[in-house]
């Protein structure tokens, strides 16, 4: 019987061109990989830089309205005053208010070369004279800050623009004009510091006021912004 010849095994590798496609796919897969992954930790650092955005602001128009329900008249000063550049008032600690008065501003400055929305709040005070001090270091602050003006303040959103208007007499009116500047005599429910020394007269609180924020396009809610305001007495309680 004749023997069939014995079939040789033959181990089949790689070549050389076949090691370098395989290499090149391997290497596109983990580009595309990267990038996908990268894209996502972009748009979830955007959507958490977006959410911060409005978180702030939203804490900003909270304290804005605070500020303005807790406002009282001052001896000898006004409780609220817009000049152009910065509106103060004169506003509560608490409801108790045996912990005296403070002045508080808000105003807008270029920083860095751009636009700011910034508040600045004075310690509290009992003294006439303190709080007169007070008033008019937040005029300085709002035009010039000094390094110890600047460590009372706090930065609250990026700002491109924004306007305040009073509402007195039935109308919405710019506060700088002649007109809206009407004078009555201070209110007498003070703490006994402020009362014991004879007051004048101030500019009288407007019944409303409106405040209208442009913020700048790269913001989270770019555009204008309006939000309105009215005294607690004239609105059950409520701003």
């Amino acid at each position: 019987m004749q023997r069939q010849p014995r079939q040789a095994h033959q181990h089949h590798g790689f070549t050389l061109v076949e090691l370098l496609i395989a290499l090149s796919v391997m290497a596109l897969m983990a580009v595309l990989s990267w990038r996908g992954l990268d894209g996502m930790a972009r748009a979830q650092t955007q959507t958490q830089q977006r959410a911060n955005e409005v978180l702030s602001l939203q804490t900003a128009l909270a304290q804005w309205g605070a500020d303005l329900d807790a406002m009282v008249q001052g001896p000898g000063l006004n409780a609220i005053d817009w000049d152009g550049r910065a509106l103060r008032i004169t506003r509560q600690v608490s409801a108790a208010q045996a912990e005296g008065l403070v002045v508080v501003a808000w105003a807008r400055r270029d920083i860095g070369g751009a636009g700011q929305w910034l508040r600045w709040q004075s310690p509290p005070l009992r003294e006439r004279n303190a709080l007169q001090e007070a008033w008019q270091q937040a005029a300085q602050w709002a035009q010039n800050p000094g390094d110890e003006a600047k460590k009372r303040e706090i930065s609250i959103t990026p700002l491109a623009q924004w306007q305040i208007y009073f509402y007195r007499g039935d109308a919405w009116s710019n506060p700088l004009s002649s007109d809206d500047r009407l004078a009555l005599p201070l209110a007498a429910s003070l703490t006994p510091s402020f009362t014991s020394t004879p007051v004048g007269a101030a500019t009288a609180e407007p019944d409303g006021i409106r405040l209208v924020l442009t913020l700048p396009p790269d913001h989270a809610l770019h555009g204008p912004l309006t939000r309105d305001w009215v005294r607690p007495t004239l609105a059950g309680g409520k701003s």
